[in-house]
């Protein structure tokens, strides 16, 4: 078993107050009991809570990287803070007794086993693999619906477009938000959110020719995204046994949320995958009323960026845990990417931590891209689809950082290639002063993780810094 360290702890906590209100239980001592079974898989004991009787709280490492978390109390958060404090208390190297494992958890633990066992049965011999059955006619209702609400959305796109954006006042904003409701009840969540984004940019009008120029980029990917969304449905419509696209994002697009089983089904699976995170950022989407995590991830065996993404519904945010930067190397069991392109999500259930060292940063130097106009060709390719990520991570080796003109800088390639730049945003908002730090500190011959954007008041391709990885260390300029 890996030994627990505080920052794998804190990146079990759902949010930084989680971690602060585990933390302030082991600072006013409010455990009275502390044990740990002999073989060390088992931490468990009291805590003392608001009622008469205290707590009984437990952490089950028997299976790494999964652990198990039991306790008495109401709460809804998972881990709750006594979990979390427990683990707090051990890492903190408070005592903790040597007890035998309690039998109620000894007997969930054997039901735990049987059917993992049952689970791992292989077939019988020249048995196909058990796949899930569709419910056909609920498949067929759904689709039917599916298509009705795209109707729907067309009907509202035509009146935007023939009413010219400039008759975008708040009558219309107002039904157009109607109308994004009532989408709703249609199974189409993707093209809800792309709606809404739309609406959201005329509420929003700061400068109302980079607006429009927004406005008809969003409006180019709505009508792709309902031209491509109607055919796929209708053929899936009138051949049922189509399957499901699992190369492009268009499911997603439409409002398909990928299910762990379905990805293993389609093969979508790697085992014993490492990664080590590049960069990491949190941000507020209003059309879809949640916060999103994101972390960007070189992955050691290919080369590949991909990206982690949990969504947090407002309303819901503090009983979802909040993920953070993660500094050490995910071992994980199983790797199950999404579909997707430059930047695949990916997401595992099982993972082991082991700290980065010289070697891992050696070879990601190797997967660094070297020439700028291949890369720049590379997402320009990208862009080109209306439903392609409008954002895409790419991991650059540079010669140097230049001073273009007063207020730009270039990053410049090993044959003297340049790539404007451009300071990234953090909530919104730009951090001024961040390329002129690092032009000052005459950074030479390391690899960068940038975010390519389209300026659209300059018309050009630029590249917002994330963090840059050196010989010795990754150093990230926004977690």
């Amino acid at each position: 078993m890996s030994p627990l360290t505080e920052p794998y702890v804190d990146s079990l906590a759902q949010n930084s107050s989680a971690v602060k209100n585990g933390k302030d239980l082991v600072k006013k001592n409010s455990f009275p009991l502390l044990c740990q079974s002999e073989d060390g898989t088992l931490l468990f004991g009291e805590c003392k809570g608001s009622g008469k009787e205290p707590y009984k709280c437990s952490v089950d490492l028997l299976k790494e990287g999964s652990p198990v978390f039991r306790c008495s109390c109401p709460s809804r958060q998972f881990p709750c803070k006594h979990n979390l404090g427990l683990l707090y208390a051990f890492t903190a190297g408070k005592t903790f007794v040597t007890a035998a494992i309690p039998q109620d958890i000894a007997d969930k633990r054997e039901k735990s086993e049987k059917r993992e066992e049952k689970k791992n049965e292989p077939a019988a011999e020249g048995a196909p693999a058990a796949k899930r059955k569709p419910n056909k006619s609920a498949l067929l209702k759904k689709i039917t619906a599916q298509l009705e609400g795209i109707s729907i959305a067309e009907k509202l796109i035509l009146q935007v477009v023939q009413a010219g954006l400039g008759s975008m006042d708040k009558k219309m904003l107002q039904t157009a938000d109607e109308q994004a409701k009532q989408l709703g009840n249609y199974y189409i969540p993707g093209i809800q959110t792309a709606i809404r984004e739309l609406v959201l940019r005329f509420r929003e009008i700061d400068d109302p020719e980079l607006t429009y120029s927004q406005a008809i980029e969003q409006l180019t990917t709505l009508h792709a995204l309902l031209m491509k969304s109607k055919e796929y449905l209708q053929n899936r419509l009138d051949n049922p046994e189509t399957p499901q696209d699992t190369e492009s994002t268009l499911e997603e697009w439409i409002g398909h949320a990928w299910q762990l089983a379905e990805l293993r089904e389609h093969g979508r699976i790697r085992s014993e995958a490492e990664l080590l995170q590049l960069s990491f950022r949190s941000t507020a989407n209003a059309a879809r009323g949640e916060y999103i995590d994101e972390g960007y991830w070189v992955d050691l065996q290919n080369g590949h960026i991909h990206t982690t993404r949990t969504y947090r519904p407002f309303r819901a945010a503090k009983y979802i845990r909040e993920d953070d930067s993660v500094f050490q190397v995910v071992q994980a069991k199983e790797l199950a990417q999404y579909p997707g392109g430059l930047n695949a999500r990916v997401r595992w259930e099982e993972a082991k931590f082991r700290e980065p060292d010289p070697d891992d940063l050696k070879k990601i130097h190797t997967f660094a891209h070297r020439s700028f106009p291949e890369v720049i060709k590379m997402v320009k390719n990208q862009l080109k689809s209306p439903l392609a990520d409008k954002h895409p991570i790419v991991f650059l080796h540079f010669a140097e950082i230049k001073r273009a003109d007063t207020n730009s800088y270039v990053l410049l390639d090993e044959q003297g290639k340049q790539l404007p730049l451009t300071d990234i945003t953090y909530l919104g908002e730009p951090t001024t002063g961040l390329l002129a730090m690092l032009n000052k500190v005459h950074l030479r011959g390391h690899a960068m993780l940038v975010m390519f954007e389209h300026n659209w008041q300059q018309n050009r391709l630029e590249a917002q810094p994330l963090s840059i990885v050196t010989a010795d260390e990754v150093i990230r300029l926004l977690y």
